[in-house]
């Protein structure tokens, strides 16, 4: 038995691999993970701007991981659907322009 199989096998999912790499990363031990997966990556090449500004397009900052883990507790029924809504709108994941005060716009920000 695969380790992570036997490391996972009493807890309940869902299950979120995040990567600041390819999700092709994770994905290799999706097949032994004994559960509903979901894996984020920054899977896109030739990408270039700030730290935060490419985190937040790939869905890997904090925020964006919020979201998702929240939505798949929403489609597993142990959320209701408007917690995800409110935290998009709390975390302004639906704006492309937001650019939170405190954090470096270039350099290793």
């Amino acid at each position: 038995m695969p380790h992570v199989t036997a490391a996972l096998a009493d807890a309940e999912g869902p299950f979120i691999a995040v990567s600041d790499w390819m999700r092709a990363v994770p994905d290799q031990i999706q097949p032994y993970v004994p559960g509903r997966w979901t894996s984020l990556g920054t899977d896109g090449f030739g990408c270039s701007d700030t730290r935060f500004a490419l985190r937040r397009h790939f869905g890997v900052d904090a925020e964006s991981v919020v979201a998702v883990a929240l939505g798949e507790l929403a489609a597993t029924g142990h959320v209701k659907p408007e917690v995800v809504a409110e935290a998009v709108r709390r975390y302004r994941l639906d704006d492309a322009t937001y650019f939170p005060t405190g954090v470096s716009a270039g350099g290793d920000a």
